[in-house]
């Protein structure tokens, strides 16, 4: 599967930004999905999950409450509600997708997109 995140850009602190992450293939369904996130000079580190149902979510807690992960399987997407967005929310979003598990650690995910840039500035 071929991932496409889309929605990045520029927002001042308390601000709000929609990260979208259209998948190609037939069997989005089939897949959890995940958010991470790499800030520079910083290792990549997760964000939320959603499962295959969409009936099971995970929030890392510097993001609960604040971010919200849905998805869409008719229109093959996954999205990221940012709300609230802090300085330290600032880094490149990457989208992935995992056939094996729903997890927070990079290495179950099979598939990557290319990351959208998100910047709060303070």
């Amino acid at each position: 599967v071929q991932l496409q995140a889309s929605g990045g850009g520029l927002v001042q602190a308390g601000g709000s930004l929609r990260l979208s992450c259209a998948a190609s293939g037939r069997t989005f369904s089939s897949y959890n999905m995940g958010w991470f996130r790499q800030a520079p000079g910083k290792e990549r580190e997760f964000v939320t999950a959603i499962s295959r149902s969409g009936g099971i979510t995970y929030y890392a807690d510097s993001v609960k409450g604040r971010f919200t992960i849905s998805r869409d399987d008719a229109k093959n997407t996954v999205n990221l509600q940012m709300s609230s967005l802090k300085p330290e929310d600032t880094a490149v979003y990457y989208c992935a997708a995992s056939a094996r598990a729903l997890a927070g650690v990079a290495n179950v995910y099979d598939y990557w997109g290319q990351g959208a840039q998100v910047t709060v500035s303070s």
